[in-house]
């Protein structure tokens, strides 16, 4: 069964401040493996993590195409936050974050399955690369 792993970060340099998000996409077979840096302008930290999810699960879903739904995908990410919403541990109390979590719960349905995991910053270096990146240069990167 196809499966892919998604790192996803996102950033603010002041809270709010300048914001960007940035994922990695990868499958192990074929191996392949996509990099995206997005400047999201100003907004607050836990809004940039969130972003990062949404954005990842609709780059997953366009790559994947027809594959999405017998795809299994883990969301890693270094927000204790977001894995523990997704997870229904913590309640999503701030309005802001309410229509994106939403939104994630509706991408999700277009995969198999899709589970987060909670990861240590060091361990998503790469994402975190991109944030920087994308903060930077205030503009859209992607590397493939």
């Amino acid at each position: 069964m196809p499966k892919i792993i998604i790192h996803t970060d996102g950033g603010s340099r002041g809270n709010p401040g300048p914001a960007a998000l940035g994922v990695v996409i990868e499958s192990a077979s074929p191996k392949w493996k996509k990099e995206y840096g997005h400047y999201l302008g100003e907004t607050t930290n836990n809004v940039a993590e969130y972003s990062a999810v949404v954005f990842a699960l609709k780059k997953a879903k366009e790559i994947l195409k027809s594959k999405a739904s017998v795809t299994d995908v883990e969301v890693k990410a270094d927000s204790e936050l977001i894995v523990r919403q997704m997870a229904g541990i913590y309640r999503v109390k701030n309005p802001g974050l309410k229509p994106l979590f939403a939104e994630i719960q509706t991408l999700k349905s277009h995969f198999k399955s899709v589970t987060f995991t909670h990861v240590r910053r060091e361990k998503n270096t790469e994402a975190d690369a991109m944030v920087n990146i994308a903060l930077d240069n205030k503009t859209k990167k992607t590397r493939i």
